[in-house]
């Protein structure tokens, strides 16, 4: 149990078990093209990711089930713009935008009305994924200029550029802002014991109403992405990462119950998790059984959370 609350260490270890395992059923799997393709298809993952584990570590039960359709209604926003003559560069901003206006709907639905998080973005993940299919007709957006694509398709020195330009600068602002920054521990002292912050002077609404708008932001960076890999924006695009966001973030060491996990956590997560889907597409297993896998994962990841929590409250006698 000591080392496995060494989320990094443990998950460095399981990722070298995954690799291996990969390498055994597929001979491809270690190959230059895959490696590559695969941070190409984990960059979104990551993304997603943070930005569902921050809104976890904010506590009180945060979930945003809505982060997977907030990309979707995102990519949808960049595409109607792109065909209605916008300049690309600017519809890509404007659609992050949306995004982010999507994720402060779901803050004041959960901050200022009082839904519970479940039941709050749960509702506006059906809109949100009902209203593209309702302006497309299910039938994606094309039209994007080709310059475009390399947000998606092109590479700096050999590595995706969807991975030097957005997940890895995003990976260290984020990790700044929550280790060096009075935000940052504002949110592990909301998420740890939001009474114990509002007596500290912490607007505690405030600041989870952030974590929101955040989570809404970097979902409409992935629709970027993903708008730029496909040249065309899908109304579909964003199905199933809602689940996947929330796989990394149990993985990565976030508690359910909030106050507890790491960036560096959630970026590791996203990697096993896409190793895993990669090198399973690989083998051609059925799709049915990769999305098991999800599920074993996500159990486990839990089960471990939650041992560790429980050593942490007995030997402490607080959840740490």
């Amino acid at each position: 149990m000591r080392w496995l609350s060494n989320r990094v260490a443990f998950l460095g270890v399981l990722t070298v078990i995954v690799a291996a395992v990969m390498s055994v059923i597929s001979p491809y799997f270690l190959s230059l093209n895959n490696l590559l393709g695969m941070t190409q298809f984990g960059a979104v993952i990551a993304l997603v990711g943070m930005g569902q584990s921050l809104v976890i570590l904010g506590g009180d039960g945060g979930f945003d089930l809505s982060i997977g359709s907030v990309l979707s209604m995102s990519a949808v926003v960049i595409g109607l713009l792109v065909k209605a003559g916008v300049n690309v560069w600017l519809a890509a901003l404007l659609g992050v935008i949306a995004a982010g206006l999507m994720g402060a709907i779901n803050g004041l639905l959960v901050t200022r009305i009082g839904i519970p998080p479940f039941i709050g973005t749960l509702g506006t993940m059906y809109t949100w994924a009902a209203i593209p299919l309702i302006i497309t007709k299910g039938v994606p957006i094309s039209g994007f200029p080709e310059a475009f694509g390399f947000l998606g398709q092109g590479s700096i020195l050999g590595i995706p550029a969807q991975v030097i330009l957005f997940t890895i600068p995003i990976f260290i602002l984020l990790q700044y802002t929550m280790t060096k920054t009075v935000f940052g521990r504002s949110v592990y002292l909301v998420g740890v014991n939001s009474q114990a912050a509002q007596l500290a002077g912490i607007n505690v609404k405030r600041v989870r109403l952030g974590l929101y708008i955040i989570s809404g932001l970097l979902a409409g960076v992935g629709a970027v992405i993903m708008c730029a890999w496909l040249l065309s924006a899908r109304p579909d695009v964003g199905n199933g990462y809602e689940f996947q966001a929330l796989t990394v973030a149990v993985l990565g060491g976030f508690n359910i119950m909030g106050g507890e996990g790491t960036i560096p956590g959630v970026m590791m997560a996203a990697l096993i998790v896409t190793m895993i889907s990669s090198g399973l597409q690989l083998a051609n297993v059925n799709t049915i059984w990769q999305l098991a896998a999800l599920g074993f994962i996500l159990l486990g990841a839990v089960i471990v959370n939650q041992a560790i929590s429980s050593r942490n409250q007995k030997r402490f006698g607080i959840k740490v």
